[in-house]
């Protein structure tokens, strides 16, 4: 009962330091592609658990297959019943905001156009926490069987996953090294061995997305100290980050963990838990913050995927408009200086539609100045030409 005194920091800290020594921290455990567990969810809303809660239930879970967790009041709302002598795993979460109503100059509820009075979000000036008792699964009588597991994705279908992250985060990677990987804050640049020389693609990917966690702490992005030398403190508190990233990432690729010769840093990470229990936080609070920035390449490519047509329709649309209009303004010039502007004029759309569509004003910019070049008239063909689009029935919806 003394441990459930200490602060929430304190006890988690004390529970991976146990764990480091006994060599079951989740982290440091190889996981084969496919056989990693996921991670800890709550058994009613479904939401993953996150940060430190994430840690310590992962913990907690071990080896076990179910990844579900829930309160008390929860398990009885699906009619579970928590064993008797079950003892639960705290969790805390924060809450940066609240909704506050919006109130009149004389102090009454402002109402909105349906009636009901209006609110509007508040920042907190100090965050408030809360703290909660969850139980795992298998302590629950009457919980709902764990919904059959998934097979292992296939192995393309998480290397391909894996590959469009490693291009959409636009790193640049150079396979130059014989045995050794590693990323170079000063030229923002990672280097590894060839790829063939990993025993397995899941491994390749798995070293690389390491070495991808510890860039994307550089200035420009999530803004990390990288700037430990090796053996330092600061050196291995960031190696802790990028571990627990590598594992968080391992779980939802489907590509394994291998934590390699990270073993090494076990002392200096407890070291450091022992002097200053909050790292733990702060550590974890890193490590998500890297597997969401890492995570969301893909849904950027995606993003960008799914716009590519429409943004390409777009251009081809500005791109007929401009030319006929730029075909009417210039029929008074002779036809072999006629031919020449609008080559010139498609030369330029052709280079502006590569960085994207071109907006409306660019294609009468590139007109005039090819008129210009030419020099053959002092009067401005352009004059009342609309490079405005013609407006179209707006019947169709993206």
């Amino acid at each position: 009962m003394a441990d459930d005194k200490k602060p929430y920091h304190q006890q988690v800290a004390d529970e991976v330091i146990a764990a480091l020594k006994d060599g079951t921290a989740p982290w440091i455990k190889p996981w084969e592609a496919g056989q990693q567990p996921i991670g800890p969810v709550n058994a009613v809303t479904g939401k993953p658990y996150r940060g430190m809660n994430r840690i310590r239930l992962s913990m907690a879970q071990g080896g076990n297959v179910d990844p579900r967790w829930c309160t008390y009041k929860q398990a009885q709302s699906f009619g579970g019943q928590v064993k008797r002598g079950s003892r639960g795993v705290g969790v805390q979460y924060w809450q940066f905001d609240e909704q506050q109503s919006v109130k009149d100059d004389q102090g009454r509820p402002v109402l909105g156009a349906d009636g009901k009075p209006k609110t509007e979000t508040l920042v907190l000036e100090r965050p408030r926490a809360f703290f909660a008792t969850v139980f795992h699964a298998s302590q629950i009588e009457n919980m709902p069987p764990l919904p059959s597991r998934e097979e292992p994705r296939p192995e393309w279908e998480r290397h391909q996953q894996a590959e469009n992250l490693l291009a959409a985060s636009n790193a640049k990677i150079f396979h130059d090294q014989v045995d050794r990987a590693y990323y170079r804050p000063a030229t923002d640049e990672i280097h590894l061995p060839p790829r063939q020389q990993f025993s397995t693609p899941d491994k390749y990917y798995a070293t690389t997305l390491h070495e991808v966690g510890h860039w994307s702490g550089h200035e420009s992005r999530l803004n990390r100290d990288l700037g430990g030398s090796f053996g330092s403190e600061s050196y291995a508190r960031e190696e802790l980050r990028a571990e627990i990233a590598s594992y968080m990432l391992g779980a939802d690729l489907g590509i394994g963990h291998d934590p390699g010769q990270h073993h090494a840093y076990i002392a200096s990470w407890i070291s450091s838990l022992e002097k200053d229990p909050r790292e733990i936080t702060r550590a974890a609070a890193d490590a998500e913050k890297i597997q969401h920035y890492v995570m969301s390449f893909e849904q950027k490519r995606e993003h960008k995927q799914e716009k590519q047509p429409e943004q390409k329709a777009e251009a081809q649309h500005q791109r007929q408009t401009v030319e006929a209009a730029a075909g009417e303004a210039l029929k008074h010039i002779p036809q072999d200086q006629r031919e020449r502007i609008m080559a010139a004029v498609s030369l330029r759309l052709d280079k502006r539609e590569q960085q994207g569509p071109p907006p409306m004003a660019e294609p009468k910019s590139a007109v005039k100045q090819e008129i210009v070049s030419e020099k053959k008239t002092a009067r401005d063909p352009l004059a009342g030409l609309s490079t405005t689009p013609p407006k179209q029935d707006q019947t169709l919806t993206r």
